[in-house]
């Protein structure tokens, strides 16, 4: 498959997965969730999720939990929504890289505001 086939197979996997995120009713998989990334293989038989959430990465270990759980569910919906002949096998990872960014901005922030009062 071409690379930008991949890509786009990609986004739109993120896409659908954050979207079916919001209409699960397992308590793991509550709060502000992002679907950060997906990485599909090349042939795409396997897709990597990587999924961080604004409270740490404690919040998006227990997400995975869910997700892990409620995988068959999952791949059958995006298989269904994007009409693919082969959905992905999912494999959920938690990631903190909003936790992060949050830091780096309060960092940035604390800089600009230690220049101001120079």
């Amino acid at each position: 498959m071409a690379g930008y086939r991949i890509d786009r197979v990609s986004e739109d996997i993120r896409r659908e997965i954050a979207a079916i995120m919001r209409e699960l009713k397992d308590p793991r998989i509550q709060g502000m969730l992002t679907v950060v990334n997906v990485e599909v293989s090349s042939d795409a038989s396997f897709a990597k999720v990587y999924v961080s959430a604004m409270e740490g990465i404690e919040t998006a270990k227990l997400a995975v939990k869910g997700l892990t759980s409620a995988t068959g569910y999952i791949r059958r919906e995006v298989g269904k929504r994007l009409h693919l002949r082969k959905t992905p096998e999912l494999k959920f990872v938690a990631d903190d890289s909003i936790e992060r960014g949050m830091g780096i901005a309060k960092m940035l922030g604390d800089i600009t505001s230690d220049v101001n009062d120079d």
